[in-house]
């Protein structure tokens, strides 16, 4: 596509190949989504830049990246609750910071509408855990959709936004890796053109919004009621496809990318079974399912992660007299791991053998794996380097959510305890209580620390705990495709005021605050030195610009002449520093030692060199050609 802005923008019905997540960017306009706000995390960061595609003065919606996810849904349900139709959307772990409000949600009357789209992670592709949020919509009574392909993305979100507005109650759109990342040819509809609506329509004639004792229960009951009637409205052909086999004594209930894997796996079986393909997931459309298990003999409920509608599906079965064999899971690698078709054919194969033979369900990967590592030039890389040669080998370090949380792998092993954005400051004052032979040193990103990491440092001046937190600034939220944070000085609809990491620091009440470049390794190493030395809670910001971000932006300008580091043959004595301690990719060691730089990879910042103990290294110069000057 020539211009993703005026394609979302099209009035007319077209057809294109794009993104799952795309395809909900489109839907959200052509539903009238007014108020979109997120908090980015993999895997559903596309649909932001796809809504940013458009131009700001012709949005028809208002889009903003909030400080946390928490903070997303509090913003989109204000809106939703002023006649706003309205969307959040974060990734799977970011539901567990959205909790507090996101649980009340249907207790609410929400006037415009509000889907909630959340990017599961099955195969823990980008999140710490492969968390199953299908748990949350059954503790928040929220009914959920599940699409298994791009166009289903988007045609489901037009039905959940509807439904919403018809109920006036949330309705959650989860998709998984593989659908928002996997690519279709979309039929999309027609589009009347459209702007923000500035009426107000906050209402409470409808009943209570605050849930109190005397209130409560009552929306709760009415909660419930919404539910009720959500889950009659998506028992129904539009969500429940069934599909024939050649052997109708067997069934499998799925949904989502497993439908879509099963498909693949049976593409060359002489022997099908029925396919009953959910796209209501929860409330569980129980009139589809029971005429389903009613006619076979033999049924597989096949799911990705927990056993959700396997339990379900078997209480129907049981309430009903239905006398049917349901299997589900067998073994606990059954909960584990996104449901390719290698890992459906493994799994079938288990209930079915006759049926699925193991055919490449055990195949080994054709190539070696690659660890994950930070970008030539990374601040962060340099950061790490230096402070590791100012801690003493029984202290210890606590990681965080970011770019930075690579500092755990070899060469660096920077941060032995990880679990969640912000948590570093909180789960190092713990190790440092009763703590006296052992230093504790925390890390956190600039954007996790607004996200989530105040409350920790708060506690720490609060409590007065003994631990030092380095904060890895680097102006940008790196990790998810360089989105602004508060201490960026823009976001997403222009420049807005900058909230500097220094200034909310000394405004919290921390007393011992250093700020040094991460590349200027020899003050950074004394700096840390200096704040572990001090009792009580210490902060080194250790500040640097995201060279990815920074050489993509040089690489625009015409001027641009490329760099790079060379190593002289004649110096290096062959220590290996560049490659074993600072671990720079662009560094490549041959089998007889010699140390070479990839051209490719190296963008010629320098922070290398002042690691080389016989100075080998240096600047190589350039003109535009690429050749040497």
């Amino acid at each position: 596509m020539k211009n993703l802005g005026e394609m979302l923008l099209r009035q007319d019905p077209f057809s294109e190949i794009v993104l799952g997540n795309t395809a909900l960017a489109r839907a959200m306009i052509e539903s009238g989504t007014e108020v979109v706000t997120s908090y980015p995390g993999s895997p559903t960061p596309e649909i932001a830049s796809a809504l940013l595609s458009v131009p700001g003065e012709k949005r028809p919606f208002y889009f903003q990246f909030s400080t946390n996810e928490k903070v997303a849904t509090e913003v989109a349900c204000g809106a939703s609750l002023n006649g706003h139709p309205s969307c959040v959307f974060f990734k799977s772990v970011g539901l567990n910071v959205a909790a507090d409000s996101f649980v009340q949600l249907s207790l609410l009357e929400l006037e415009g509408g509000l889907v909630a789209v959340l990017g599961d992670d099955p195969g823990a592709n980008s999140s710490q855990n492969e968390q199953d949020n299908r748990h949350f919509a059954r503790m928040a009574y929220i009914p959920v959709l599940e699409p298994s392909s791009p166009s289903e993305a988007y045609r489901y979100y037009l039905e959940a936004m509807a439904l919403s507005r018809r109920q006036k109650m949330p309705v959650i759109l989860r998709m998984t890796t593989h659908v928002c990342h996997g690519k279709e040819k979309v039929a999309f509809g027609a589009w009347k053109g459209g702007s923000v609506s500035t009426e107000s329509r906050f209402d409470t004639s409808g009943g209570p919004m605050v849930p109190l004792t005397a209130s409560a229960l009552e929306m709760k009951r009415r909660s419930l009621a919404r539910l009720s009637l959500a889950g009659c409205e998506m028992d129904s052909p539009a969500f429940c496809e069934v599909r024939k086999g050649t052997d109708s004594s067997r069934g499998v209930i799925t949904a989502g990318l497993p439908f879509r894997s099963l498909l693949d796996v049976l593409e060359d079986s002489d022997r099908t079974p029925d396919i009953l393909k959910l796209g209501a997931v929860y409330p569980l459309p129980e009139k589809a399912v029971e005429e389903f298990l009613r006619t076979h003999g033999q049924v597989k409920v096949l799911e990705e992660l927990d056993d959700v509608l396997e339990k379900d599906i078997k209480a129907l079965a049981f309430d009903r007299g239905i006398r049917v064999s349901i299997t589900g899971k067998t073994d606990d690698d059954d909960r584990i791991g996104e449901y390719t078709p290698d890992k459906v054919a493994e799994v079938l194969a288990k209930t079915w053998p006759d049926m699925v033979p193991l055919r490449g369900a055990k195949r080994q990967p054709s190539l070696a794996p690659r660890p994950p590592q930070m970008c030539p030039g990374c601040g962060h890389r340099s950061a790490f380097h230096a402070i590791r040669q100012a801690l003493a080998k029984e202290d210890i370090t606590v990681a965080d959510i970011g770019c930075h949380t690579l500092g755990f792998l070899p060469p660096y092993e920077m941060g032995e305890v990880l679990l969640s954005m912000g948590h570093s400051t909180g789960t190092g004052a713990g190790l440092s209580l009763f703590n006296r032979s052992r230093k504790v040193v925390s890390f956190i990103g600039d954007s996790t620390f607004f996200h989530a990491g105040l409350p920790g440092v708060v506690n720490a001046v609060f409590n007065n705990h003994n631990l030092t937190l380095i904060v890895m600034e680097n102006g940008t939220t790196a990790m998810t495709g360089h989105q602004d944070h508060p201490g960026a000085g823009r976001n997403a609809n222009g420049p807005s005021e900058t909230i500097p990491v220094r200034g909310v620091l000394e405004g919290l009440g921390v007393k011992s605050i250093r700020e040094v470049d991460a590349y200027s390794q020899g003050k950074l190493i004394e700096m840390v030195k200096e704040a572990m030395a001090e009792e009580g809670f210490s902060v080194v910001i250790a500040r640097h610009p995201c060279m990815l971000k920074y050489t993509r932006e040089q690489q625009r300008s015409p001027d641009y002449v490329r760099k790079s580091v060379e190593v002289n043959q004649e110096t290096c004595d062959r220590l290996h520093v560049c490659v074993e301690s600072f671990g720079c990719p662009s560094f490549q060691r041959d089998e007889d030692g010699t140390v070479t730089v990839s051209r490719e990879l190296c963008i010629g910042d320098g922070s290398c060199i002042q690691t080389c103990p016989v100075k080998a290294i240096g600047l190589r110069k350039e003109n535009r050609g690429g050749e040497k000057a």
